[in-house]
């Protein structure tokens, strides 16, 4: 390696040439073959490498997938940060061609870069940039993990209520043909007027009588349905296993009514009957489905503030309210209990809608996982001076002592590798702070941990 090859890369610039020859005297040669890999992901720094020749292709390695993020074209310089910082490797880079480098090992680098000023400068003002892409890149995978994770969550809290919806839309076009040809039965079995006036009120009556019975519990009902069933075989009623369900809170005292007047049509007007119950429950059943969908479809549209633009003038209890909806697949298959003690007489505030949300979303999400499978998580509003104060808190084991000093440093995380980025207090803190000119604080112990957020009233948002 030559002094004029050190002079090509723009980390040097400036510098005379009995300098230059310190640093090429420090450098040890390397090559690397197309493929193989030069600088691994989370090992502690070697030193600064100086990309001579070739190309170096820079990528994250997260949970063994591959996210490709740039290049590195000769002549370069690679890792200085890392090295003055003695900060683990944030990158991954492999050779995309044949490759030739200078590894100047950490320790005699840290020395050289001391001593003169313009090499030390020059690093220490890409220090900001890069610090700031990296981030951002995490922050950017953060989101789309999440955005991912939870559109996962949405997809299966809305196919429960469309199933469902289905189901009860396919059984009660069945009821409504049980109907009709009960009905052309009756017809042709000669049923005058007032007898079907009296079927009619029958009719009624079981279904009044549907609607006030009491819910029993799995052995009560299989018993009354039982019941049910020795009563219709005693009347050689044809498929009574069909009726006995849907017909278990009814009495003998009844039937006998509708035998006197259907006579020979019977069991027809039982299964009208029955249908006429059980076409009014699937109604019911397809409101509740569809008024879920709806509920779910607002949310997300509350959540991201959809036609609403970024800034936004609403009430905050909107964004807690869709935020806790959007986190339920989470909590669906946990005993976490959501207590609510909101200040409805709080005015609303002008912020940027979705951001707050992804405070309240990183927020409980810390919460629920510190919790686990069970537990209370408090949220809370009030007026607290020329501010809304949120708290949102958790009874879970609170944060241990040594870690509460780094809770908001980017990158700091207690989860394990791949797990988390440690970026999304750090995102809270800043959305809160820079964002909506508040703040965020947090008070933790082994009762449990709270989160506190400022918003003021005026001004909130930049």
């Amino acid at each position: 390696m030559t002094i004029d090859e050190l002079r090509r890369i723009d980390l040097f610039d400036g510098i005379d040439d009995d300098e230059l020859d310190r640093w090429r005297a420090a450098a040890e040669e390397r090559t690397f073959k197309e493929g193989e890999r030069v600088i691994e992901q989370g090992v502690a720094p070697r030193g600064l490498w100086l990309l001579l020749e070739g190309n170096l292709e820079s990528m994250f390695v997260i949970d063994g997938r591959t996210e490709h993020i740039g290049h590195q074209n000769s002549p370069t310089w690679i890792g200085a940060i890392a090295a003055l910082t003695d900060q683990e490797l944030g990158l991954t880079m492999d050779a995309e061609t044949d490759v030739r480098l200078a590894l100047i090992p950490r320790e005699q680098f840290v020395d050289l870069a001391r001593e003169n000023r313009i090499v030390h400068q020059r690093i220490m003002s890409r220090v900001a940039p890069i610090t700031t892409r990296l981030t951002t890149i995490q922050a950017n995978r953060d989101r789309l993990a999440s955005l991912g994770t939870m559109a996962a969550g949405l997809a299966h809290e809305l196919n429960n209520p469309a199933a469902a919806a289905k189901r009860a839309a396919s059984s009660l076009v069945e009821a409504l043909q049980i109907t009709n040809y009960a009905l052309r039965a009756f017809v042709e079995a000669g049923i005058e007027r007032e007898e079907a006036a009296k079927l009619l009120e029958l009719q009624k009556e079981a279904i009044e009588r549907a609607e006030q019975r009491e819910v029993l519990d799995p052995v009560a009902a299989s018993d009354a349905e039982d019941a049910m069933l020795e009563l219709l075989e005693d009347m050689e009623i044809r498929e009574p296993w069909r009726l006995a369900e849907p017909l278990s809170y009814l009495d003998k005292d009844w039937l006998d009514r509708v035998h006197a007047i259907a006579g020979p049509v019977t069991g027809k007007a039982l299964h009208w009957v029955s249908a006429s119950v059980t076409a009014k429950s699937l109604a019911e059943e397809l409101l509740d489905s569809t008024s879920r969908m709806s509920t779910l479809v607002g949310a997300i549209k509350t959540y991201a503030y959809m036609d609403r633009g970024g800034l936004v003038t609403a009430d905050i209890h909107e964004g807690l309210e869709s935020t806790i909806v959007m986190m339920g697949h989470k909590l669906k298959h946990t005993k976490i209990r959501i207590v609510r003690e909101y200040d409805k007489t709080l005015p609303k505030l002008t912020m940027h809608g979705s951001e707050l949300n992804q405070v309240w979303t990183n927020i409980l999400h810390n919460a629920i996982q510190a919790l686990g499978e069970n537990g209370t998580i408090t949220i809370s509003t009030s007026r607290d001076g020329d501010c809304a104060k949120v708290d949102i808190g958790d009874d879970g084991p609170g944060i241990p002592a040594e870690n509460r000093a780094h809770i908001f440093e980017p990158f700091f995380t207690t989860k394990g590798v791949g797990s988390g980025t440690g970026l999304g207090l750090d995102t809270c803190r800043r959305i809160v702070e820079e964002r909506h000119r508040g703040s965020i604080s947090f008070d933790s112990g082994p009762d449990g941990t709270v989160f506190h957020v400022w918003l003021p009233f005026d001004n909130t948002a930049r």
